[in-house]
């Protein structure tokens, strides 16, 4: 058995700075969020109670229950995949192994759809591989007259999706399938999201260990150069958007021209440059079927 990674017998608080201090060593980013994040999770407390209580020196139990979440972190598993829960675009989502994480960036996607359609329409929407539903689940809480479909090839995923739909009072105007991309839809749709795979596969080893390590390989290998599920999405873009339909897709670095080509070869109006997010970099092309 490895060694504690906190000392015994600490308050609440000593506990909370012990864990941000070690995670801080380690270089992680936000450490202090995540030390206060992993102990509520391991105590079981909200930030209030966390307050409240924390002179309370940690039971034996508690202990051993916050070193076991702190060793995780600790071997760069993501807060979200201890605590099994993600905040997206203000909804808080379940999340597993088996789907992404989902990340702020995305979000960028959400507010170009948003940005695209007339908000009173009673739309079709799909999203093309809708891991957690993030995306999709997004769009629905902002549109109360639209319909979501989530397509997704793992099972697992859509089990998810479905979870955070029915949680969320979502669930009734919501459908989820199996397939791999749009293969069963029969068209009509008025929007098309997708955060698709985008990495190339040789590039994967690379990445941060919390990707790397613990993301579903099939939801960030895009193929040899890292188009290919964009090449898929394009090839069914017409048959699956309604006319005047939008299309809308999170990119990877460097990947604007070229999926932008892709979508334009397929007849798509592509709409201008690409949408950046916080940080200033290309994240979303747009294109419209005329």
């Amino acid at each position: 058995m490895s060694a504690p990674v906190l000392a015994p017998a600490l308050t609440i608080a000593e506990a909370r700075r012990a864990a941000a201090e070690r995670l801080r060593e380690r270089s992680l980013d936000t450490p202090d969020l995540d030390a206060r994040l992993l102990i509520g999770h391991a105590l079981g407390l909200d930030h209030a109670a966390l307050v409240a209580q924390s002179t309370r020196r940690l039971t034996p139990a508690e202990a051993a229950a916050l070193d076991s979440v702190l060793a995780r972190r600790l071997a760069h598993e993501p807060v979200a995949r201890i605590v099994g829960a993600k905040e997206f675009w203000s909804l808080p989502l379940r999340v597993t192994p088996d789907v992404l994480v989902p990340r702020p960036e995305t979000e960028t996607l959400v507010e170009a759809v948003l940005a695209a359609v007339e908000r009173g329409r009673a739309l079709r929407i799909a999203d093309l591989g809708v891991g957690s539903g993030a995306i999709l689940l997004a769009l629905l809480s902002e549109l109360p007259t639209a319909f979501g479909i989530g397509i997704d090839r793992h099972l697992g995923a859509l089990g998810v999706a479905r979870d955070n739909a029915q949680r969320l009072g979502l669930a009734d105007r919501a459908a989820f399938v199996a397939c791999d991309f749009g293969a069963a839809l029969a068209g009509a749709c008025d929007v098309v999201v997708s955060n698709p795979p985008y990495i190339p596969t040789p590039d994967i080893a690379a990445l941060a260990a919390d990707v790397r390590d613990y993301d579903p390989r099939a939801a960030l290998d895009g193929g040899p150069d890292g188009l290919a599920a964009y090449r898929a999405i394009a090839a069914d873009a017409g048959r699956l958007l309604a006319p005047g339909g939008w299309l809308a897709v999170e990119i990877g670095l460097g990947q604007e021209e070229a999926v932008c080509q892709l979508f334009a070869a397929r007849g798509l109006a592509v709409a201008g440059a690409p949408r950046r997010d916080l940080a200033g970099r290309a994240r979303v092309v747009a294109a419209r079927k005329m």
